[in-house]
């Protein structure tokens, strides 16, 4: 174990992510209904909660930034397109995994300044997994409210590779995959943002996302990528940016470990062929 992440922020961050994950699994332990918002997506008392205990502990951190957040009304773009600076929060990541009770949701915090995450924690509440990161901080692993922390690092690209997926929409994407790693990896299902956590503790490689996401579904997951060695790229080799306009969904993209690689160039290569 290293030493604890230094800066006063990134322990305060963990913290609300903590008690947001009590409030979590005191709906979890019990039994709770499932509504549906607009979209068809779930949402149960526990994400309400979570956002609950989110936003006040937030506001004592900096009652002048403001909240973007899954469960509540966004903000106009003539608004947003103001901020320099806000938070962006997902209180309960992966409420189909909640639903189904298998214990791979997470709650998802980010502070975005100037288009980019800078700041970033994942919380799993039922198994206690802190992830944090911060710009030039790296990013750090805390298996248990009172256990220590890694540092952690992602890894050169195995040979074969391991391919996070998704455990709730499906394995679209293969052709692209095979195009950009190979036909021969592994794969590896899991629900909500842990992926991005797992390639950043070195346990897989590639995590390639083909249709619709939300910006509070990756921005957290995407800094512990980023401040362990990875990247998060959109399917024309760009950086992931945030507050890119009026709508919060995110283009399709790829998260990867081994920036070593110029997967710029492969996508590249790759929609050359597509178009062809």
């Amino acid at each position: 174990m290293n030493a604890a992440p230094a800066s006063a922020l990134l322990r305060q961050l963990g913290r609300i992510a903590r008690d947001a994950g009590e409030a979590i699994l005191a709906v979890y332990r019990e039994d709770f209904v499932v509504e549906h918002k607009d979209d068809r997506s779930p949402v149960t008392a526990a994400d309400l909660a979570a956002q609950k205990v989110i936003v006040a502990g937030l506001a004592q951190l900096d009652p002048r930034l403001p909240v973007v957040s899954e469960e509540a009304r966004a903000a106009s773009w003539e608004e947003r397109r103001q901020w320099p600076r806000y938070w962006l929060v997902d209180p309960l990541d992966g409420t189909r995994e909640f639903v189904k009770r298998n214990g791979e949701f997470t709650v998802n915090i980010a502070l975005i300044d100037d288009h980019r995450t800078v700041a970033g924690v994942v919380l799993a509440p039922v198994t206690g997994e802190l992830y944090v990161a911060a710009q030039d901080e790296g990013a750090w692993l805390q298996e248990r409210a009172d256990g220590g922390w890694r540092r952690l690092h992602t890894r050169r690209q195995a040979s074969p590779p391991m391919v996070a997926g998704s455990r709730s929409h499906g394995g679209a994407g293969e052709a692209l995959l095979q195009r950009l790693i190979g036909d021969d990896y592994r794969q590896q299902p899991l629900g909500s943002s842990l992926k991005f956590c797992l390639i950043a503790r070195g346990d897989a490689d590639v995590y390639l996302r083909r249709g619709p996401t939300s910006e509070w579904d990756t921005a957290a997951a995407q800094c512990v990528l980023e401040q362990a060695g990875g990247a998060v790229l959109d399917l024309h080799g760009r950086p992931f940016r945030y507050n890119r306009g009026e709508s919060l969904l995110n283009p399709e993209f790829i998260a990867v470990g081994d920036t070593g690689i110029d997967w710029a160039a492969r996508l590249r290569a790759s929609e050359a062929r597509s178009e062809k």
